[in-house]
């Protein structure tokens, strides 16, 4: 059995699904389109091929396998995108928590009935429907759990809206131990630049004590300072539009001296690199059309 352990976002990784690109199906109509990027590529003629998106995962895989990381991958559905795998699930502390997604994508989820098989059924939550959550805005962060919501009375409008305030009740009320400190986010149906589809599209700790953040992700200007100041402003890497654009927060920590990042994010890697971290760069931009990066590939199972 797998003994289920995420209490940060950094720790050592030991065991982790990351998504796969295979026969992710025929290119999506504009009005089947999840998110505004995706859209944007739609309606451009760029959206990513299939290839290009497998050679990307693969070279995720061989990373994190370079890292002696355990890598399981969800079965292949036929004409099923399935690389964001953070989307389905995620873990906090020892329990795997089923996320209630857009419902065309529920078979996702039965997609890694293999990994679900080696774990303790008693350590599996699965919330109920009124509960809107993806892992994407989901982050355990030592005392606390950060999550990403929407707070307007137009949730519903906004396909963009992933985590709805119930669902931050219900890590409450999951996690008592824990602080459950919510962040409200700024969401935009046709506009990538004017949208953080979750949280760690405008924000993502790293290391032990540093983070990434963009402030126009945040509705709520305290919320962001909040973050600024419990990071410290000598510890934070400010993003500008443009670079949450291209999902500059959405790297991945394998520990917290090793951070997978895009090859193409210059002036972020300099900076992880003048900050003691190892970078491990990768091709991914053409998943990146998708509003989803690095992050958003991965379920973490275990951290030491």
């Amino acid at each position: 059995m797998l003994q289920l352990n995420v209490r940060d976002e950094t720790s050592p990784l030991k065991a982790v699904v990351l998504g796969i690109a295979d026969s992710p199906g025929a290119i999506p109509k504009p009005e089947e389109a999840y998110d505004p990027k995706s859209l944007e590529h739609i309606l451009a003629g760029t959206y990513p091929r299939e290839e290009d998106m497998v050679n990307e995962m693969s070279a995720f895989d061989r990373i994190l396998k370079k890292h002696g990381v355990q890598v399981f991958r969800p079965e292949i559905l036929e004409n099923c995108n399935q690389i964001f795998s953070r989307d389905i699930a995620f873990v906090i502390e020892d329990k795997l928590i089923k996320a209630n997604i857009l419902p065309e994508r529920e078979k996702e989820f039965e997609a890694i009935i293999h990994v679900l098989d080696v774990i303790d059924p008693d350590k599996i939550l699965v919330p109920p429907e009124s509960v809107h959550i993806e892992g994407g805005d989901v982050m355990p962060w030592k005392d606390y759990i950060f999550v990403g919501t929407y707070r307007g009375e137009d949730y519903s409008s906004y396909i963009t809206a992933r985590t709805n305030t119930i669902a931050v009740n219900y890590l409450e009320k999951a996690f008592p131990h824990k602080k459950v400190k919510s962040f409200d986010l700024r969401k935009s149906n046709t506009d990538p630049r004017q949208n953080a589809l979750h949280l760690d599209c405008c924000f993502q700790p790293i290391g032990r004590d540093k983070a990434i953040l963009h402030k126009n992700g945040f509705l709520l200007e305290e919320e962001y300072e909040w973050l600024l100041n419990y990071f410290g402003k000598e510890n934070v890497f400010e993003i500008t539009s443009d670079e949450m654009y291209q999902m500059f927060s959405n790297v991945f920590s394998i520990s917290p001296e090793v951070i997978v990042s895009e090859r193409s994010f210059t002036r972020l890697n300099n900076w992880l690199r003048e900050q003691g971290f190892t970078v491990e760069e990768i091709p991914y931009a053409e998943i990146g059309k998708q509003e989803g990066l690095l992050r958003c590939s991965t379920l973490p199972l275990i951290r030491e």
